[in-house]
């Protein structure tokens, strides 16, 4: 039942939001770490880019039926869970199911849904591709969605700013990789044999331990009874494993591809912390956010235990076959 736990990504994982509990990132070293983090995150794309070649990373481009899938999971699925979720106040607080509903909303994950597609051997450039165009959709849906489905409609801001952060930080790197990979003698065998697969597991590291520290720092922890986590840990495994299911269905019925299907299901089963903690302090005017943002934490860390065990899975199948 848990043999998931055998897999040293999912070990990892834990590890780093024990740690993250235990030794919480902050002030200085929070600052550096977050940089740190940043740089392996860009080291990471730059080395998907220099892995690819450049006609893999045009189908990725202009794969729209892939973007597509993927972005009606993420905004049109996703919420019409969160909403079906509503009687679950029967046995929680009200504030607990909005933090669920909220999570619901969020778009998906750039760097986890990509190094999970990555290490499954599934269409690393259309997940790239598609998981850029979530966060980027998400900066004016995600706000929308949260207007139109939780009434916070005033003092709502779009900040255009995520757009360069995606660029400089995500798809910059991916253009020198692949400038590397046509330019640079053993670029593309480096990336591919050794430093992608270290690189990818790091970076996943780094992010939970980043994000669980920040909430560690910010008290949240103290604001949720142990019965509404064992709820939300709970409502977190039958969710991801319900819609696992359901992006691997999908695709299948509509003609894709086993590549393809893999980056639809990490892409399309991701809620971004990342991008779900600043969204929240923006929609909600700043204001302590405490336990809004716990359902996300907690169903962040369980999507990477459950989607890094299966993409572990995948690449092992792909290996043995191959």
């Amino acid at each position: 039942m848990f043999s998931f736990l055998k897999d040293p990504l999912v070990q990892g994982i834990i590890a780093a939001a024990i740690l993250a509990l235990l030794f919480p990132a902050s002030g200085t070293f929070a600052d550096v770490f977050d940089v740190l983090t940043k740089l392996a995150i860009a080291l990471l794309f730059f080395l998907y880019g220099a892995r690819l070649s450049t006609q893999e990373a045009l189908r990725g481009l202009t794969h729209w039926r892939l973007h597509a899938v993927i972005l009606a999971f993420t905004f049109v699925v996703y919420p019409l869970v969160g909403l079906a979720l509503r009687a679950s106040t029967l046995v929680v607080s009200d504030a607990i199911y909005q933090g669920v509903l909220y999570a619901m909303l969020v778009p998906s994950t750039v760097q986890s849904s990509v190094a999970l597609t990555g290490i499954a051997r599934g269409n690393v450039s259309g997940a790239v591709v598609a998981a850029s165009v979530s966060s980027m959709v998400g900066v004016v849906i995600t706000p929308l969605l949260v207007m139109l489905l939780m009434g916070a409609g005033d003092g709502i801001t779009i900040d255009a700013q995520v757009f360069v952060n995606i660029s400089l930080q995500l798809l910059l790197p991916f253009v020198l990789g692949q400038l590397a990979h046509n330019f640079v003698p053993g670029a593309k065998e480096f990336a591919a044999k050794k430093a992608t697969k270290q690189v990818d597991r790091i970076s996943i590291w780094m992010v939970v331990y980043a994000a669980f520290s920040k909430g560690m720092v910010a008290g949240v922890w103290s604001k949720v009874s142990g019965w509404e986590i064992v709820f939300l840990i709970a409502l977190s495994f039958a969710l991801v494993g319900f819609m696992l299911w359901l992006t691997r269905a999908v695709p299948r019925a509509l003609g894709f591809g086993y590549a393809d299907t893999v980056a639809i299901q990490m892409c399309g089963t991701q809620k971004s912390l990342a991008a779900g903690l600043p969204m929240a302090s923006v929609i909600f005017g700043g204001a302590a956010l405490g336990i809004l943002i716990v359902p996300l934490m907690i169903y962040h860390m369980i999507q990477l235990m459950i989607c890094s065990s299966l993409a572990a899975r995948y690449a092992r199948t792909a290996a043995a076959g191959a």
